[in-house]
């Protein structure tokens, strides 16, 4: 059993990133200064510190670049700038970055002089957009909702959280009402933090958000303990959700809200959340019952092992934070 452990902590270490919650989209924001003059300013995530090449994005075939593009090297992230001149309406015109690749993502904002601010999300698949004349409020949404979900889905460190939950409680409408706990909770910090009314630093927050899997990884191994945390799960979850809003809004300050759509831009990223959350739950229980159908006598080994990897990630997690 020892050398099993070492074993996964060496695994984990390498596989799953330290700053699980982390969520760093490329970004494009294009701004019209003046009639027909724009700005343009990007930023380039990089995988791992040092060297890197910097992408320029695609503009419209009647705008052309005013002198070479200043480049800034930030950590984990490289910046571009440069002054754009256009002949005429950009409407109907592409941007992006064709060098999308994977499952990488950008964001992109357009905002012409007067007129309503647009963005855009693309992926490797479909890395650039068409500006449009009039952006509407469900483009803003639907951007916004895939951003959410990929957000719980992708964060490690919530979806370990969500899943510690999920085998904690077990049961449906003890689920049901902690699930909804965390969300309220985490809600309400989002849009808090978000809108400027409250924060905390992000790297004490990070901390405590592993802190908290390591805590729900060790209730989980006193299965034979009445525990508080067992009985009351969704004031645990509550308390835990209030933290966790706080990651959900630094991952979303890295992303940044269109102006003038603030508002829609953040019930739909909390949604997306949502809807991922549920996915998470539905699949946990789902599997459990399916273990427990086919292979019962596995079920409780599968527990343990499940339990002791949330356990490894999460110090691992948290060890790193403190003294990274």
């Amino acid at each position: 059993m020892i050398r099993l452990l070492v074993a996964l902590i060496v695994l984990f270490s390498v596989v799953v990133p330290a700053a699980a919650d982390e969520l760093r989209p490329a970004a494009i924001d294009f701004a019209e200064t003046a009639p027909g003059e724009w700005s343009l300013d990007w930023k380039q995530p990089v995988a791992r510190p040092g060297p890197a090449e910097l992408d320029i994005p695609q503009i419209p075939e009647n705008c052309t670049f005013l002198g070479a593009p200043v480049r800034r090297t930030m950590p984990m992230a490289l910046f571009g700038h440069a002054q754009v001149t256009c002949d005429g309406a950009i409407a109907g015109g592409s941007i992006g970055l064709p060098q999308l690749f994977g499952n990488s993502d950008a964001l992109v904002r357009v905002a012409p002089l007067g007129r309503e601010v647009q963005s855009h999300r693309l992926t490797a698949s479909d890395p650039t957009a068409i500006i449009i004349a009039r952006p509407d409020r469900w483009q803003v949404f639907k951007s916004y909702l895939v951003i959410g979900a990929e957000h719980i889905l992708l964060g490690w460190d919530h979806l370990l959280f969500v899943i510690a939950l999920v085998l904690l409680v077990v049961k449906g409408w003890p689920v049901v009402k902690a699930a909804t706990a965390f969300t309220v909770a985490h809600s309400i910090t989002l849009v808090a933090t978000t809108l400027g009314y409250t924060g905390l630093p992000q790297n004490p927050v990070e901390a405590l958000i592993a802190l908290s899997i390591v805590f729900l990884a060790v209730e989980l191994l006193r299965a034979d303990k009445d525990t508080w945390t067992r009985r009351w799960p969704w004031i645990v979850a509550f308390g835990f959700g209030l933290l966790h809003g706080f990651g959900f809004a630094g991952a979303l300050r890295e992303i940044g809200l269109p102006e003038g759509e603030v508002p829609m831009a953040l019930l739909a990223f909390n949604l997306g959340v949502e809807l991922g959350q549920l996915l998470v739950i539905a699949a946990v229980i789902a599997l459990r019952m399916a273990i427990n159908r086919v292979m019962p006598r596995y079920e409780g080994p599968a527990l343990k092992l499940a339990t002791y990897m949330i356990g490894i990630v999460a110090s691992y997690w948290l060890v790193d934070r403190l003294v990274g």
